[in-house]
């Protein structure tokens, strides 16, 4: 019995349209249509489409549609390498944020000790941070940098304490850290010296990555169900009885 489009719809959770949508990009086999024109989806379809929202939470809507491509093509070998692909990089986000963990805990015990040096022009501290002056400017519209200005030039200067700061916002946002998320680790360490909210923000990192991982996990064990049950099966195997 064919499956019209709000079945597979309400079957998913999702709209009408985001089922034609996902067919239109490849993340559903092609439907064949009835005379009259209409879509006609079967089991595989719907299992693709769960399949796909699966996916997604874990390998991200991009990689998880590529994957769904590569599967509806035949060429498992292209999904196989894009999910060690997302593994991979997991893996070296993770490794990225014990990195900051080390550097971040000794950049907090600065804020200990009176910090003493000269004042940097915005290209400067940008050159040595390695990065845009743009991005500079845009901590400071976020409320993370507040730089003085030299009289009558009106030109940015970066005092010591804004040096430090722009250094650890520098590798928070490395470690894919959002500005509601770094502003209370700044405001801590600068009210009280506190690191409080900043293990907090390393710990709240290493728990989204457990919660990818794990729904990596689960998007695979569908998607090893989707690719084992569209193989053909080799009547001539023999059967294996469990013991």
């Amino acid at each position: 019995m064919g499956l019209r489009p709000v079945d597979l719809a309400r079957r998913a959770g999702v709209s009408t349209q985001l089922v034609r949508n996902y067919e239109a990009a490849g993340i559903l086999p092609p439907a064949p249509r009835t005379d009259t024109g209409y879509r006609q989806y079967g089991p595989e379809h719907l299992q693709a489409l769960l399949t796909y929202r699966a996916l997604a939470p874990g390998f991200g809507g991009e990689t998880a549609t590529e994957i769904m491509r590569a599967v509806n093509a035949g060429d498992e070998a292209r999904a196989y390498r894009l999910v060690d692909q997302a593994h991979a990089a997991l893996h070296e986000q993770r490794l990225a944020t014990d990195a900051a963990s080390q550097a971040l805990g000794a950049l907090a015990a600065e804020y200990v000790e009176p910090s003493t040096g000269p004042s940097l022009l915005v290209g400067e501290l940008a050159h040595r941070l390695g990065i845009r002056t743009s991005a500079l400017r845009v901590w400071e519209a976020a409320g993370l940098l507040s730089p003085t200005r030299e009289p009558g030039t009106k030109y940015r200067r970066y005092g010591p304490e804004q040096i430090r700061d722009a250094r650890i916002i520098h590798m928070l946002r490395q470690g894919r850290y959002y500005f509601e998320q770094i502003k209370p680790v700044l405001d801590g360490l600068r009210r009280t010296g506190s690191t409080e909210a900043l293990r907090a923000a390393i710990e709240e990192r290493r728990a989204a990555h457990d919660r990818q991982t794990k729904a990596m996990l689960y998007g695979g064990a569908l998607l090893h169900q989707l690719i084992s049950d569209r193989a053909p099966r080799d009547e001539s195997a023999p059967t294996v009885l469990a013991q």
